[in-house]
């Protein structure tokens, strides 16, 4: 389901029912998925149907609302109860995105504090899940805004790097490092962006460079391992990925790979930004060392497609994730503004006392 400017929207309610792009099959194949049910969510985010932070948020609280529908009963406390094992059914999916945990809790919140009937509550639920839904298309619009105040003003058209997919599919729309390069496109102020292959779910491969297409955005697929020799040959300007969770001090966990990009554009002095929600950063994680990291089949890294790549006998490690250190980071692109690593706990203490 795209508009008039091949906008991609991976997680809509319609019919009753949460449709998800299944993004398992792209980009061979555009379906969707229909959810019915709380634990078919559950499947879904573990499976990586549906993917990326924030797009994930939006999935657990329509996932929320779909287990509050299924539950029959008009006792409230019992409702309550049984909301909760729905919410550890969700909780249980994918341990490193903090957005999934941000957006259970707002709707368990929520529930505890509808007055009414049972129904009532159902359908604040509802509200609540959309209005999710509509939250995070705007702020990812925002972060967009915000991610041009903060890109290299020299040269007038830039080529950026992005690692993994942080775009649209990976959000409810848009997309938070992606967004920052779609702004930058609509502005007349992109060249190219590079997006690295990403191993080994190859997101970037697949999804990134699928988005792009859909856009004409001019994109050019490199493996990991090539970003290096790019920046070099000063082929690259910036770079801007998105994040799964971001500790107080501004350390940051975002896909496999991604430390070592912040370390080579480090060595390059080429600027290195993260675009997240600012539910993306968990306040009560002192430093990225406690950010907990998923670890995945081995299968991604054995096998591609029914073809097997290493031989019988061999040990795998496949963490999803890696946590890159605040320092290498220039800065941390919000919905509430750009904002150096250090700053964000500043900024939420300011937002308290106001």
């Amino acid at each position: 389901m795209t508009n008039s400017a091949n906008q991609v929207y991976p997680v809509i309610w319609h019919n009753d029912s949460v449709s998800l792009i299944d993004q398992t099959r792209l980009p061979n194949e555009y379906t969707f998925v229909e959810i019915h049910r709380s634990e078919d969510m559950a499947l879904a985010i573990k499976t990586m149907i549906v993917r990326g932070a924030p797009a994930i948020g939006v999935a657990a609280a329509y996932g929320m609302y779909l287990g509050a529908r299924e539950i029959i009963t008009s006792d409230r406390t019992e409702f309550l109860n049984k909301l909760e094992t729905v919410a550890q059914l969700l909780r249980e999916t994918r341990p490193t995105a903090v957005n999934l945990f941000w957006a259970i809790s707002r709707m368990l919140n929520t529930a505890h504090a509808t007055e009414g009937s049972v129904e009532d509550i159902k359908q604040v639920l509802f509200h609540t899940a959309q209005a999710i839904n509509a939250e995070d298309l705007q702020t990812c619009q925002a972060m967009g805004d915000h991610g041009l105040t903060v890109l290299p003003k020299t040269p007038e058209k830039l080529t950026l790097l992005t690692h993994c997919n942080a775009g649209a599919l990976a959000t409810a729309g848009y997309g938070t490092a992606l967004g920052v390069v779609r702004s930058a496109w609509h502005e007349g102020r992109l060249e190219r962006l590079f997006a690295d292959e990403t191993r080994p779910r190859l997101q970037g491969a697949k999804l990134t460079a699928w988005e792009c297409v859909q856009e004409n955005i001019p994109v050019t697929l490199i493996t990991d391992n090539m970003a290096a020799h790019c920046m070099q040959r000063g082929l690259i300007h910036a770079v801007v990925v998105g994040a799964d969770r971001i500790a107080a001090n501004g350390d940051t966990a975002n896909k496999i790979g991604t430390y070592s990009l912040a370390i080579v554009a480090k060595a390059h002095n080429i600027p290195f930004f993260v675009a997240a929600p600012f539910s993306t950063v968990d306040f009560a994680l002192a430093n990225g060392s406690l950010i907990p990291i998923e670890e995945r089949h081995p299968e991604e890294i054995y096998q591609v497609g029914d073809t097997r790549l290493t031989p019988e006998g061999v040990e795998f490690y496949n963490p999803a994730f890696d946590v890159t250190p605040a320092e290498l980071i220039t800065a941390i692109i919000t919905e509430n503004g750009a904002f150096a690593p250090g700053d964000l706990a500043k900024y939420q203490l300011k937002q308290c006392v106001n």
